[in-house]
C-alpha cells in the first residue's frame, strides 16, 4: 500500500473535503450568479460593465478562489504525470470535444435557423451563439483579460476540480458507498460508478448539452478505467476545453461557454 493510500484511510474526512469542496465552491458561485443577479443586474447601455455583465467579474473571482483552494490542498490529489498517458489524454480530449461540438456544427452545416424542435433539440442541435462574449469590451486590455480568464477557468480550473470530484471522489464513493470507499483504487470499474457519474455529470450542465455530456461522460469514464491515471484525465478535460474555446472564438458559438 502506498503512503497516500495509507493516508487516505487515516484521514478520510480530510480527503473527502479536499475532493468535494472545489466542486462545491464552483457550483455555489454559479447558483449565486443565477439567483442574485436579477436583483442588481442592469442590462442597459448606461449601466457600468460590472452590472451589465456580472459574469465578467464573478467568473474570475470564482476561478481565483477555486484555484486557491486547490493549491492549498494539492497534497491530497493523486496525479501520476506520465508522457504516454498525457499524449493519450490529448487524443481522448480531442475525440470527446469533437462529439460535444458536433450538434452545433450540424446546425450550421444543415443551414438551420431559429430554435430546433423534436429530436434535433434533444440532441442539442442549436445555434449556440448567445452566451459569454469577451467582445463586449472594446478596450484591448479588458478584452484580453476577459478572454484569458475564460480560458483559465475552462482549461485549468474546470479540468482540475471536475476530474478531482467526478473521478477522484464520486466514482470511488458510488463503488463502495456503504463501506470505506477510500480503499477503492483510482479508476476501478463499477456499474453504479459508470451510471451515476455519467448521469450526474450530464445533469450538471444545461439541458441543451445533456446528450453531448452523456457521450463525453462515458468516454471519460472509459478512459479513467483504462488509464487509472488522474493526471491523464485532467489533461483530457483540459484539452477538450481548450479546443472548445478555440472553436467558440473562431465561430462565435458563445453559448457553448
Amino acid at each position: 500500500m502506498s503512503a497516500k493510500a495509507e493516508w487516505r484511510l487515516k484521514d478520510p474526512r480530510g480527503w473527502a473535503q479536499a475532493h468535494v469542496m472545489p466542486f462545491a465552491l464552483f457550483m455555489a458561485f454559479l447558483l449565486l450568479l443565477q439567483f442574485t443577479s436579477p436583483l442588481w443586474q442592469w442590462d442597459h447601455p448606461a449601466a457600468p460593465w460590472w452590472r451589465r455583465w456580472p459574469e465578467q467579474w464573478v467568473y474570475p473571482l470564482q476561478s481565483f478562489i477555486c484555484l486557491g483552494y486547490l493549491a492549498r490542498n494539492w497534497r491530497y490529489y493523486e496525479f501520476q504525470w506520465n508522457l504516454r498517458w498525457a499524449l493519450l489524454g490529448v487524443l481522448a480530449g480531442a475525440l470527446g470535444i469533437g462529439g460535444w461540438l458536433l450538434p452545433t456544427t450540424l446546425y450550421d452545416a444543415w443551414q438551420l435557423s431559429g430554435e430546433s424542435e423534436g429530436w434535433k433539440k434533444w440532441l442539442g442541435i442549436q445555434a449556440r451563439t448567445e452566451g459569454f462574449d469577451p467582445n463586449v469590451f472594446t478596450h484591448s486590455f479588458a478584452y484580453a483579460f476577459s478572454l484569458g480568464m475564460r480560458f483559465l477557468r475552462a482549461v485549468v480550473v474546470v479540468a482540475l476540480m471536475e476530474e478531482i470530484f467526478w473521478r477522484g471522489y464520486l466514482m470511488r464513493y458510488l463503488a463502495d458507498r456503504d463501506g470505506d470507499y477510500w480503499k477503492q483504487p483510482f479508476g476501478r470499474h463499477h456499474w453504479l460508478s459508470l451510471v451515476g457519474s455519467t448521469l450526474l455529470f450530464a445533469m450538471a450542465h444545461a439541458p441543451v448539452d445533456y446528450a453531448a455530456a452523456v457521450f463525453y461522460g462515458l468516454l471519460t469514464y472509459g478512459f479513467c478505467v483504462w488509464s487509472k491515471n488522474l493526471g491523464a484525465c485532467v489533461i483530457m478535460h483540459a484539452t477538450a476545453n481548450f479546443l472548445m474555446g478555440c472553436y467558440i472564438m473562431a465561430y462565435g458559438k458563445y453559448g457553448l461557454w
